[in-house]
């Protein structure tokens, strides 16, 4: 497909405040460090670029997909044709009362610890998961018995089918186990709000906070790419217990490996295709079925 009129209403409206890259890889913009090149790589640097490149793209129905720091995401060796829209540009957050106010963009794990040290309460759970905010609210992500749902107040979002930006409260999300209301939809998150609680005990909560990244370093694969945990939690269930129980702990498919350090992640040791994540979660799901007689779900979006 010819972009030159998507490239053109960039750089007639927001030179400043967007860049383009064509043929952009894949694998330095996802955790997973795999995939193909995508036909056009968008990253909005303001709100209003942002909305108005979307808008652009789909009144010209274009291919697209939103991604932040792609921590959560596969894509397909042959790459994707179509444009990326990157949020990572979009990462200024601010303290303002009682609330910590936060673009799509901006990263979990800055926010979480800058969080804790000015003796804020329940963000340590946050400390050290990689994906954006916008990730984070999207799949109510968490860790260590903690979620996005414990602190999030509401969060501002662009719906490109009516062109409107709305904003909705905490309840209004549907938050479950990996899950919000903004699955299945098309609206795009752009901001959002958490509450801040001064803690009784400051220096607690930074204790807490450096027991989770410690726990990180000992208990996660930290040094390979991955997109962190592959598979979510089975009612009732570890999954990453089931695996290592089946025997699958270090077991590969080409360059991706069931992690030696924790059964839950797939990691990336070396030149690893979507094709060899995807064959060895077949594996492990048809294996997990075998054993037990259940279905485990990945968690990770796969895109193509």
């Amino acid at each position: 497909m010819n972009y030159n009129n998507l490239c053109e209403f960039i750089n007639n409206n927001f030179a400043d405040s967007a860049e383009i890259q064509y043929n952009a890889d894949m694998k330095k913009l996802t955790t997973f460090r795999i995939g193909g090149p995508c036909d056009l790589a968008v990253f909005p640097k303001t709100r209003e670029a942002f909305i108005e490149i979307i808008g652009y793209i789909r009144e010209n129905s274009i291919k697209y997909v939103v991604i932040g720091n792609g921590s959560n995401v596969i894509f397909c060796d042959e790459g994707y044709n179509g444009v990326v829209v990157v949020t990572t540009q979009l990462k200024e957050y601010s303290f303002d009362g009682e609330l910590l106010i936060c673009d799509a963009g901006a990263p979990l794990t800055q926010i979480a610890v800058n969080a804790v040290r000015q003796g804020y309460e329940g963000y340590a759970f946050a400390c050290g998961i990689p994906g954006s905010i916008g990730g984070a609210v999207y799949m109510n992500a968490g860790a260590y018995e903690g979620e996005i749902a414990d602190i999030l107040v509401y969060s501002e979002y662009y719906d490109p089918s009516s062109g409107e930006v709305q904003r909705i409260d905490a309840p209004l999300h549907e938050f479950s186990y990996r899950h919000s209301s903004y699955m299945g939809t098309d609206k795009i998150i752009l901001r959002a709000a958490f509450k801040l609680v001064k803690a009784k005990d400051p220096s607690s909560c930074i204790s807490l906070m450096e027991e989770h990244i410690k726990a990180r370093k000992e208990k996660q694969p930290l040094e390979y790419p991955s997109a962190g945990s592959i598979f979510k939690r089975y009612p009732g269930y570890f999954t990453a217990k089931l695996i290592d129980e089946a025997g699958l702990k270090g077991y590969s498919v080409g360059g991706a490996q069931v992690s030696e350090k924790h059964a839950g992640f797939i990691v990336n040791r070396g030149g690893a295709t979507a094709r060899d994540v995807y064959e060895l979660i077949d594996i492990i799901k048809k294996t997990i079925f075998e054993r037990e007689g259940i279905n485990i779900e990945c968690e990770v979006r796969y895109i193509d």
